[in-house]
């Protein structure tokens, strides 16, 4: 079991961006269970109305039975879901006190831009932003790459990055050396920005978090919530 004391040092609002195919929303999901386990009031926003692909909406009755209330899309059905609208009620969690909330946001920075309308929620001491960073997608897999990306999406929103997550991963493929390769990554993010680093995420079942005892004390297993059976191969 990893330990994820380091769960609990955040603000009551986490946003989550990152690079389109950097597994962000993928790692709003794991966490949003997490906090769901540890019996927290728990809420997720999902602000993703630029990737069609994996969005936290779509899991919308495995969050209800773990007590995670949804809040995105004006529509709740399907058939509706391509349509960018983003409901007025999710302004309820970012205003209740009692509840921690997870902002699921677009990848990139013209993703992110969908959070300029509510700045207002994000100012304060008890928001956290997180970037999520995936060494192995060209963007992101040098330094220099990854400084651009976070640079963008703060110079887009406006909104200062204080944590950085090292989601390097390959899908069934990864393996423990995968992971260590994105931490010492993300370690050179952190010193060049002055950021924190928050934590590195593992596949369950996949990699075994003994093979990173050097990273432990910051490790949180990663589910495959998002992603269709035929991609878990």
């Amino acid at each position: 079991m990893a330990d994820m004391r380091f769960i609990r040092h955040t603000g009551r609002k986490i946003i989550v961006t990152g690079h389109y195919g950097s597994g962000k929303t993928e790692f709003a999901v794991s966490l949003a269970m997490q906090y769901a386990s540890l019996k927290e009031k728990i809420a997720v926003v999902d602000l993703d109305i630029i990737n069609p692909y994996f969005r936290s909406r779509e899991r919308r009755e495995m969050f209800e039975n773990s007590g995670v209330s949804v809040y995105g899309s004006t529509y709740d059905y399907e058939i509706t879901a391509e349509l960018p609208a983003i409901g007025a009620k999710l302004r309820a969690p970012l205003e209740d006190k009692d509840s921690r909330v997870i902002i699921d946001v677009g990848g990139n920075d013209a993703g992110a831009m969908v959070l300029n309308q509510y700045t207002k929620y994000f100012t304060d001491d008890d928001t956290t932003m997180l970037v999520v960073v995936n060494s192995n997608r060209p963007e992101t897999a040098t330094l220099s790459g990854a400084l651009d990306h976070i640079k963008s999406i703060e110079d887009v929103t406006g909104l200062q990055i204080d944590a950085v997550v090292n989601n390097s991963h390959m899908l069934s493929e990864t393996t423990a050396q995968t992971i260590i390769n994105g931490y010492d990554l993300c370690l050179k993010i952190c010193a060049e920005t002055n950021k924190f680093f928050y934590c590195s995420c593992f596949p369950a079942g996949i990699v075994d978090p003994e093979q990173l005892t050097g990273l432990y004390g910051h490790l949180i297993p990663m589910g495959l919530h998002m992603r269709p059976a035929w991609l878990k191969s």
